[in-house]
């Protein structure tokens, strides 16, 4: 059996990764060879996330104790709540040669592709900062200082695009999603 591989979704907050990466996983020809890496979280749910669904919500004592003991494939400390993707199932869907897609962040990206060399990263963003001022503002869920927070950190973030395997400039949906699959197609045979 063909071993599956890791892809990597990531860039700035508010550039659509999450979106991609759910529309991804219900596309056509994409659905039975995705699995969905569910990340684990100290930050608190926001609107309908359940546990389990969206993340795995845990005690910020329950996520250290998962760090001393090496179940992360990576963690992270962002915006004051920590990250991280638990190794057990990304493991178990590779050896069953299933593809698994990780929506994380950029340094997240660069612990796993170090973990992971052959693993595929794709680089999401706004056309411009501009743009992604405005979709952070109109989520309505973060403070006018989260939000110069994250405009921060997008621009560093932005530097590292050098480093993936693919960008895509998310400033049409359909269009970015359809990107998103034609590369995937590609790097998948």
């Amino acid at each position: 059996m063909k071993k599956g591989r890791v892809i990597i979704l990531s860039g700035p907050s508010g550039a659509g990764k999450t979106t991609l990466h759910d529309r991804l996983l219900k596309a056509p020809g994409f659905s039975r060879r995705l699995i969905r890496s569910i990340s684990a979280t100290t930050r608190s749910p926001r609107g309908q996330e359940r546990h389990g669904r969206e993340y795995l919500f845990l005690s910020r004592a329950m996520f250290e104790h998962k760090i001393r003991t090496g179940q992360f494939l990576e963690w992270m400390k962002v915006f004051d709540n920590y990250y991280g993707t638990p190794m057990k199932n990304v493991n178990a869907a590779l050896r069953q040669g299933k593809h698994v897609l990780l929506c994380i962040d950029v340094k997240g990206a660069a612990v796993v592709k170090n973990k992971v060399p052959d693993a595929l990263m794709i680089f999401v963003k706004t056309a411009t900062l501009q743009e992604l001022r405005r979709r952070l503002q109109g989520r309505g869920t973060d403070s006018p200082a989260s939000v110069a927070l994250r405009l921060k950190t997008a621009r560093a973030e932005l530097k590292e695009a050098v480093n993936y395997d693919q960008i895509i400039i998310n400033d049409n949906l359909e269009k970015a999603l359809g990107q998103l699959r034609t590369f995937l197609d590609k790097a998948l045979v």
